[in-house]
């Protein structure tokens, strides 16, 4: 199997270098560096490969996305407030041909009105939120089923 194919691209989106500071009460203590450690032990498990990213600016998100054809296999997202008006970022998952999946931590359709909406969702092979820092183990699960050519 090629290297590539093995492979998994995880962005995560402006404000997240904040975990385990900012919000607590919505979004736990576990700080980024955590949801990475723990992401890349199960990704050995997998036999995966994982490479990380987090970003504040939009463009970039999209440079990662632009060059994740050829590289990598998947991508899990969480586009944190990109989700709810970046057309940018969903214009450049869509143009790609790579499966996106979506994360979020807290479940966006139990928060304010604003965030009820995404526009990632339509672009994104699924999406998953609410369960915590385990959204992205759901993410990562889903990711080497699809790399492994499994249905769920």
């Amino acid at each position: 199997m090629e290297a590539f194919k093995k492979r998994v691209l995880v962005l995560h989106g402006p404000n997240l270098n904040l975990l385990g500071k900012r919000e607590p009460e919505v979004y736990g203590t576990t700080t980024l560096e955590n949801i990475n450690d723990m992401l890349q032990g199960r990704a050995v498990e997998l036999g995966l490969e994982l490479v990380f990213m987090q970003s504040n600016y939009e463009g970039k998100l999209i440079d990662a996305i632009q060059q994740a054809p050829g590289n990598y296999a998947c991508i899990i997202i969480n586009p944190a407030a990109f989700t709810h008006y970046s057309i940018a970022v969903r214009d450049a998952l869509a143009a790609v041909n790579v499966p996106a999946i979506e994360v979020h931590l807290s479940n966006i359709y139990c928060r304010e009105e604003f965030r009820h909406h995404s526009v990632i969702s339509a672009v994104a092979i699924g999406q998953i939120a609410g369960f915590g820092a385990n959204s992205y183990l759901l993410a990562l699960e889903a990711a080497a089923n699809l790399i492994k050519g499994t249905k769920l």
